[in-house]
């Protein structure tokens, strides 16, 4: 049977049972403990451009040992929704349990970034996570709002020169520095946009 015919039930099927998991661990120690393979720059920046694999990396390395597929999907889909775990709709679980069993977590799985065990439903860290560490960002609560505030400055820039036109205080050259800044916030708010929407 395929993954792509396995997944949909398994997004249904959210608990690992507890007595497989610990039956599993010899053996994950085991493949912790290889010597990790050096990952290029190519292949780093692969992973981390997409969010989804950030928040992986982030989760796992916060918990600090192996959880369900279940949970991951759930932490992750409430990151992305904005939400909590709890008012998570089902759609929106089985939409990142799906994406993350089909596509994300082979490809990570395959790096040795995380051991993924799809029969089992359960990740942790793999030997090679280390690697990403120097180029994975910190957590912050407004990694994906700098557009936001971007835009937000625009707006603050464009009041200011209005005030300044209205009152007939400023020179012609003031206004057109004036200007040239909020230009230069908007075309940051607007990269920063596009970014996030790529990265989603």
């Amino acid at each position: 049977m395929s993954a792509q015919n396995t997944a949909p039930q398994r997004s249904q099927e959210y608990d690992v049972d507890s007595e497989d998991v610990e039956n599993e661990s010899e053996q994950t120690e085991t493949t912790a403990s290889a010597e990790p393979e050096e990952l290029s720059l190519d292949l780093i920046f692969e992973v981390l451009k997409n969010r989804r694999r950030r928040d992986v990396i982030r989760y796992l390395e916060e918990r600090g040992e192996r959880t369900s597929l279940s949970d991951l999907a759930e932490h992750v889909a409430a990151l992305e929704n904005d939400t909590t775990t709890q008012a998570l709709t089902s759609s929106q679980r089985k939409r990142v349990y799906v994406g993350l069993y089909q596509c994300h977590l082979p490809k990570m799985d395959d790096m040795d970034i995380v051991n993924f065990n799809q029969d089992r439903g359960y990740v942790e860290l793999g030997a090679n996570v280390d690697q990403l560490d120097p180029y994975l960002d910190p957590v912050t609560t407004d990694e994906q709002r700098w557009h936001t505030y971007y835009l937000g400055l625009s707006g603050l820039g464009i009041a200011a020169i209005a005030l300044s036109l209205a009152a007939g205080l400023t020179a012609a050259l003031t206004q057109v520095l004036l200007g040239a800044v909020v230009a230069a916030y908007l075309g940051l708010a607007a990269y920063q946009t596009y970014a996030a929407s790529v990265d989603e």
